[in-house]
């Protein structure tokens, strides 16, 4: 087909090139890359994978890095599907993701090189693993001779990235999001946060999460400039965005916090940021405006509504996440999928171009998931008269817990600590937490005669998956209650050891 009414991001790339060629588009290690340079370097990029099919998978295992924006622009341009790994993640996490979604190719940095060839040298189909550190002193020999190359064509819903996320029986399943979902996440971020020419991104989230995606391809949709943080320190990004003149950040918990201390310490000259958007205490949020002046906002979003799909500023309505974007119809459901009135409470559903593409090899799934021609979030919601979403949590059989972020399903957890031969059984779940916003804790009891420490279980749980995944709290009790049917208790287990 020609593309006569599709937009791809390698467009936007280009457009930006021809309207803007020597404004700055990515500043990263005392160096600026150019609106031209990076469409240059990015057509170098897709000249070089231009010996994929289309729809090829492409695995991405690396810190932020400028990288990825030539990797957005260049899979745009010959339709492959980026599949974006959290570096975090432990061997065996990796290894799973790596054999859902057969990539062809592992395109990786410097620091990751050894474990991505290790992980992926059992498998048969990934033909090459590359490091890509880039742009300027180490481009790879995938960089090639651009002239000639034309653009592939696409499809508005194939496949662009693939995310792994929603935990189904212990393992990660992978939300695809095509160019359109993006795109039009995108346009969200530029109306709300006015984004333009002037806008300035520091991109401090991770480029492989869907919130760091989005900022940071918002900003760039919008002719803006992405300050690329490879690794989050609180001095080192005040500084960025005295020195930047950045106009937009966003927070996960414990980032404000930190930010907030480091504040105390030294001055810095922040009067041009405007904006920060995330998750956080309402103290937490209130010293950090006071002392930058800048705007909060708050919000709600999953990877598979390709990001955001309510805003508000922070204190417009205190415990709202905001109020529904105009590209997402959210209704709130019962358990049999009747909707209730505003003012009550139910399950988050979502319809419109901003629903996902579904889970990768999960037809059963999705049908599950999309069921009545909604997206069911598995999340707990109440939209009021006014229309403000207040989140209310979720619901039991699609429970997660955000330690600083990141989502953690408790099964994932609970099939790690099962390894334990000291274990009989355990119960995850979330408790506050004064540094990431939501902890993880778990509750075990042990088989007859075995003896195990908290600090023992800890370090085993950490060994199996992401550092992160692990559990900072953790009690013994003889016995786990069970319900009626002989399943643990779950709510009691948290009514009693919250």
């Amino acid at each position: 087909m020609n593309n006569l009414h599709g937009l791809s991001f390698f467009d936007i790339y280009e457009k930006n090139a021809r309207l803007q060629e020597n404004g700055c588009a990515v500043h990263w290690n005392d160096q600026d890359i150019t609106h031209g340079e990076l469409f240059a370097q990015t057509a170098q990029l897709a000249a070089g994978l231009s010996f994929l099919t289309p729809k090829t998978r492409v695995a991405v295992l690396c810190k932020n890095l400028p990288v990825f924006f030539h990797l957005f622009g260049a899979a745009a341009a010959l339709n492959l599907t980026l599949v974006l790994i959290n570096r975090r993640l432990s061997d065996s996490e990796i290894r799973h993701i790596i054999e859902d979604t057969t990539p062809s190719i592992i395109l990786c940095d410097s620091e990751m090189a050894k474990k991505a060839s290790g992980i992926t040298a059992a498998f048969s189909f990934v033909d090459q693993c590359i490091v890509v550190d880039g742009p300027k002193e180490n481009l790879s020999p995938l960089y090639q001779d651009s002239n000639g190359f034309t653009p592939k064509p696409f499809e508005k819903n194939d496949p662009y990235i693939i995310i792994h996320t929603a935990a189904v029986q212990g393992k990660p399943r992978g939300a695809v999001l095509s160019q359109e979902n993006v795109l039009l996440s995108n346009l969200q971020l530029i109306q709300y946060y006015a984004l333009d020419q002037g806008s300035c991104h520091a991109d401090i989230l991770p480029l492989f999460h869907i919130m760091g995606i989005n900022m940071a391809l918002a900003t760039l949709q919008a002719g803006g400039k992405n300050v690329v943080v490879e690794k989050f320190d609180p001095g080192q990004t005040l500084a960025l965005v005295q020195e930047q003149k950045v106009t937009l950040l966003g927070s996960f918990p414990p980032i404000l916090t930190t930010l907030s201390d480091a504040l105390e310490k030294e001055n810095y000259d922040l009067t041009s940021l405007k904006i920060t958007a995330g998750l956080d205490a309402p103290d937490t949020v209130k010293k950090w405006e006071t002392a930058t002046g800048t705007t909060f906002w708050t919000m709600y979003g999953q990877t598979e509504t390709s990001g955001l799909i309510t805003f508000a500023p922070y204190f417009e309505k205190p415990g709202s996440a905001g109020r529904i974007s105009p590209l997402a119809h959210v209704k709130i459901a019962d358990d049999l999928d009747s909707f209730v009135p505003p003012g009550q409470t139910g399950e988050i559903l979502v319809k419109g171009p901003l629903v996902f593409q579904g889970y990768w090899n999960a037809p059963d799934l999705n049908a599950h998931t999309f069921r009545q021609g909604w997206h069911h979030t598995g999340d707990l919601g109440m939209i009021d008269p006014d229309g403000f979403l207040f989140f209310k949590g979720r619901k039991p059989e699609k429970e997660l817990i955000k330690p600083g972020g990141e989502n953690v399903f408790p099964a994932e957890v609970e099939k790690a600590i099962m390894q334990h031969d000291a274990v009989r059984e355990v119960c995850v779940f979330g408790v506050p937490d004064p540094r990431f916003g939501e902890g993880i804790k778990a509750v075990c009891s042990l088989h007859p005669g075995k003896n195990l420490t908290k600090e023992e279980l800890i370090r085993f749980t950490g060994s199996l998956i992401a550092g992160y995944k692990k559990p900072r709290y953790v009690e013994f009790t003889p016995v786990l209650p069970r319900t009626a049917d002989g399943t643990i208790d779950r709510a009691q287990i948290k009514q009693t050891f919250s």
